[in-house]
């Protein structure tokens, strides 16, 4: 019992000096987060001046945007998940893709959003994460608004 005590004091005081970490580092080569999302499209220039137009998304000359993980009010990660292949949650849309869009007023997009003509699928204000609302983009891809709890 003493040793362990002892090796136990030591743990605690190599720690406080930084020289022991809790947690490992991972090993070299592994995922350290996503670079990029990259999807087929039917009209890529239409498609992006919808998200451009519609949803506000910074859309730059060469086609895409750089969306910064330090903006105001993001989420400080990006979930990644996969869904079985029988999921019903990406209906309507027939796509195998839905990409989850954070924003910073709910309010004001869905606003955009109407007097855009674009349909709000389903909102959901009651969440503990934030606010939610799925929409589906010009070729009937479901996008997912959250707008993060504060």
């Amino acid at each position: 019992m003493k040793r362990r005590s002892i090796l136990l004091l030591w743990a605690v005081v190599l720690s406080m000096h930084g020289l022991v970490m809790a947690e490992s580092a991972p090993p070299a080569g592994h995922i350290t987060g996503v670079g990029g999302v990259f999807f087929k499209a039917k009209d890529p220039k239409n498609l992006a001046a919808w998200y451009r137009n519609v949803l506000g998304m910074p859309v730059e000359a060469w086609g895409g945007a750089a969306l910064r993980y330090d903006a105001p009010q993001h989420p400080p990660v990006l979930t990644w998940n996969a869904f079985p292949a029988s999921t019903k949650y990406f209906a309507p849309s027939t796509s195998g893709l839905m990409i989850n869009y954070t924003v910073d007023d709910m309010d004001a997009l869905l606003a955009r959003l109407k007097s855009k003509g674009v349909t709000v699928l389903k909102r959901d204000d009651s969440d503990p994460n934030g606010r939610f609302a799925w929409i589906l983009d010009l070729e009937g891809n479901k996008v997912e608004l959250w707008e993060p709890k504060r």
